[in-house]
């Protein structure tokens, strides 16, 4: 099969290793909801680019196993954890995927190996992946490295000033306790 003949929606993941085929996009933002959701900018214009190259690999003593390289990149406006304002953040994924024949295997593989390890279906969401790990890259606190504008880094609060103009308690007392001896 050629790269044409796979769709990215419902990729049939071992016959796409077997071929050993490769799919790239470049698709607007958009197009990956969950991730256009943490953009600072409703609507905003990035664009995801993304790669995958499959391949079968045979372990000693073993059969073929279905595995994927993925590559993905994208720049997303977040919300600057200093200013404020949209920082143009670039996220980028390269990572490796094998695949097993059940979750059960997958869950119990996937502790253990250094790769990502995935359930192999004729019909998987590649789109989902690439979203999947675009997101997992989201830094934490996003920043500028100098904000575009200028920082207030400490907080005046006028009621809380005047607060500190209050009288003491303890003189209130006192003056009371010096009205009850010269009565």
């Amino acid at each position: 099969m050629k790269a044409k003949d796979f769709d990215a929606g419902r990729l049939d993941v071992p016959a796409f290793a077997q071929a050993g085929a490769v799919l790239s996009a470049e698709e607007p933002l958009a197009a990956f909801p969950r991730l256009a959701a943490e953009s600072a900018v409703p609507d905003a214009a990035g664009t995801v680019r993304w790669q995958v190259r499959g391949e079968l690999r045979t372990p000693a003593g073993g059969a073929a196993v279905p595995w994927l390289h993925l590559q993905a990149d994208a720049g997303v406006p977040l919300v600057c954890q200093r200013c404020l304002t949209p920082v143009d953040t670039p996220l980028h994924a390269d990572r490796w995927f094998r695949f097993v024949a059940d979750e059960d295997t997958a869950a119990l593989e996937d502790e253990e190996a250094e790769e990502d390890v995935l359930v192999a279906s004729r019909d998987f969401d590649l789109r989902a992946l690439v979203e999947d790990e675009l997101l997992m890259e989201l830094p934490i606190t996003p920043r500028h490295e100098t904000c575009p504008v200028p920082v207030a880094l400490s907080a005046a609060d006028p009621d809380f000033d005047a607060a500190g103009e209050r009288p003491n308690p303890f003189a209130a007392l006192e003056a009371l306790k010096g009205g009850k001896g010269s009565g």
